[in-house]
């Protein structure tokens, strides 16, 4: 029988991390260990209040409730079957049974000596992977700051936090296009600043800027009054809070020119559930963004390589990796982040080929609480 651990993953940041709907400081994670015999698996998720509406201990009673029937997971099957039975159960605990999944699938593969690509039958990573500079809602010597080092760094993809605050967002946008940055794309974050179409519309046109995408302007879910703001303002609207299941992706499908999907590993309720969002996406023509959650450690950034390379020429963009640019520690040495022009090159670390995550993990005990 399979053996469950919960911890609670406190890491603290190096910089503090801010948008409209929180301000972050460490880590508010779960980590999930998975064992039978000699094997382990691994997994993480971020509960998160404003997303999934979904906390530590929210994630703590999901866990309790279920360890006893997740205990007879055997195989690949038993785990699909498991997640098929209680689907309304996890469309309300996505994040709880994210950091699950993601430990199973590990120890699956690790029991079997393979990278869990291949116990999902995909073919093992391989190449580069581009991220984008993610630059948080910060008074604007900070943003400055911020920006300049990711142009020196050689970044050319940017996503900027909105703050609702017209002045400041208009000279944000001013200073990143003083810094000259050849081939620059520019997406903004909302974080579901605005109750109102027009005012929405308003502040976007009068920044005068010709968005790769604006993320959750409105309320979540508010999809006829998305769609009127993507036609007002000609510009797609990326979808995150709003998007966390595959089967929402059939109400887009008609128009799929006003839209983008932010993928995030976590959010979806993890590997399986993320990887048939983006089959559905890439099915109906609509572009993803993988994305991720402030503060993953090496763990999801590495589940998130899976989607990635899943969504194919849909790709239009990726988030996350940040690694000890951000945490204090990661839970692998060395850990697994972005370099120079925000690539992250496979070759560069000797995983592709590795069991299970193959990620270095060092003796990261020190860093998790039980959180019961």
């Amino acid at each position: 029988m399979l053996k469950f651990t919960l911890y609670r993953l406190d890491i603290p940041f190096k910089m503090k991390f801010k948008h409209s709907s929180a301000e972050r400081n460490r880590t508010q994670s779960i980590w999930v260990e998975t064992r039978n015999g000699s094997y382990i698996g691994r997994g993480e998720s971020c509960p998160r209040e404003y997303v999934t509406n979904e906390t530590i201990a929210s994630a703590k009673k999901f866990f309790l409730t279920h360890l006893r029937s997740l205990s007879e997971i055997k195989e690949l099957e038993d785990l699909n079957r498991w997640s098929q039975n209680h689907k309304a159960t996890i469309d309300q605990n996505q994040a709880s049974w994210c950091a699950i999944e993601l430990s199973c699938l590990e120890w699956l593969a690790n029991r079997e000596g393979i990278p869990v690509e291949e116990i999902l039958s995909l073919p093992r990573l391989k190449g580069a992977f581009q991220y984008s500079a993610v630059v948080g809602d910060s008074d604007a010597n900070t943003f400055r700051k911020i920006i300049k080092n990711y142009r020196d760094k050689g970044f050319s993809d940017f996503k900027l936090k909105l703050s609702g605050n017209f002045d400041l967002d208009r000279d944000k946008i001013r200073s990143l296009h003083a810094l000259n940055i050849n081939g620059l794309r520019i997406r903004v974050d909302a974080n579901n600043l605005w109750t109102n179409v027009d005012i929405a519309a308003k502040h976007l046109e009068n920044l005068s800027v010709p968005f790769l995408g604006v993320e959750e302007p409105l309320g979540v879910n508010n999809i006829a009054d998305l769609r009127k703001l993507s036609v007002i303002t000609n510009t797609p609207i990326i979808l995150d809070e709003s998007l966390l299941r595959a089967d929402q992706i059939s109400s887009l499908a008609r128009d799929p020119e006003h839209w983008v999907v932010n993928i995030r590993v976590s959010k979806m309720g993890g590997l399986l559930r993320s990887l048939e969002t983006a089959k559905r996406a890439c099915e109906a023509g609509i572009p993803i963004i993988v994305g991720a959650q402030v503060g993953e450690t090496s763990l999801l950034t590495r589940a998130a390589l899976v989607v990635a390379r899943a969504a194919g020429k849909n790709l239009l963009a990726q988030e996350g990796a940040f690694g000890t640019l951000l945490l204090e520690t990661d839970v692998t040495n060395p850990p697994l982040m972005f370099g120079q022009d925000g690539v992250l090159d496979l070759a560069a670390y000797n995983i592709a080929d590795a069991p299970g995550w193959g990620i270095p993990f060092v003796k990261i005990h020190d860093l998790m609480k039980r959180p019961y």
